[in-house]
């Protein structure tokens, strides 16, 4: 017997909104103008401190975090092509200079933002999964956290603890922006439009100064040219 499930609610919030569903009123408009109308007024500056500002400094760190959160400007060429407009950022640097801290604050104020890390984290859980429905004994597929955060954020902490094979699931949502599924007789393509912010720690521990910026960093090419910012 197979049954449609219902779902009574008294009340329903919902927690992840797009940026197309905020509205800004009249009043925040003026405010708006106001302010960068002002004599002298660094808009860019004063926004990026904004941003965490119980964490004194890392004030360009900061100024990447808004460019990303701002984002660019996605291009369709005439033949078809897609050139993805939003942008991949990793930061890498020694323990205890608020990487994690800034990768929470950011999946809290982005409208779809997503928190993971990268030792919780395996291939199938970051992209899409096949699994059976309990109720209809049916296979559905499940989208993973690049998935649900289709055109937000996801902040992947510990980036260098991943596993290689895990890794490389994510170098098509870089580029492509798209999560292709060919697993139990379903075939299909997923939407995962959203900017990838990476934090990872570098290759022995703590940045040497008498290695080079290639043995420091221990990530493949592959995977490092697809970050636009590092």
């Amino acid at each position: 017997l197979i049954a449609d499930t219902y779902l009574e609610a008294m009340s329903i919030h919902q927690e992840k909104r797009s940026y197309a569903d905020h509205v800004i009123t009249e009043d925040t408009r003026k405010r708006i103008e106001e302010y960068t109308m002002e004599e002298g007024a660094d808009t860019y500056t004063r926004l990026s401190k904004s941003i965490a500002p119980e964490i004194f400094g890392h004030d360009d760190v900061k100024k990447a975090l808004l460019l990303l959160l701002v984002g660019g400007v996605t291009r369709v060429m005439p033949d078809g092509m897609r050139i993805r407009g939003d942008l991949h950022i990793c930061l890498m640097g020694d323990p205890g200079v608020a990487k994690s801290q800034l990768l929470k604050h950011i999946s809290h104020i982005t409208p779809r933002g997503v928190y993971t890390t990268g030792k919780g984290s395996t291939g199938v859980g970051l992209t899409a999964a096949v699994i059976k429905d309990q109720f209809t004994g049916e296979l559905v597929l499940e989208g993973g956290a690049l998935v649900l955060a289709d055109l937000g954020i996801c902040c992947i902490d510990e980036f260098d603890k991943m596993d290689e094979s895990d890794r490389t699931a994510i170098h098509e949502v870089m580029e492509q922006q798209t999560v292709s599924i060919a697993k139990a007789g379903i075939t299909t393509s997923l939407n995962a439009r959203t900017a990838i912010l990476a934090a990872a720690n570098p290759a022995y521990g703590r940045y040497n100064l008498k290695r080079s910026p290639a043995e420091n960093i221990n990530l493949p090419a592959a995977l490092l040219s697809r970050f636009d910012l590092l």
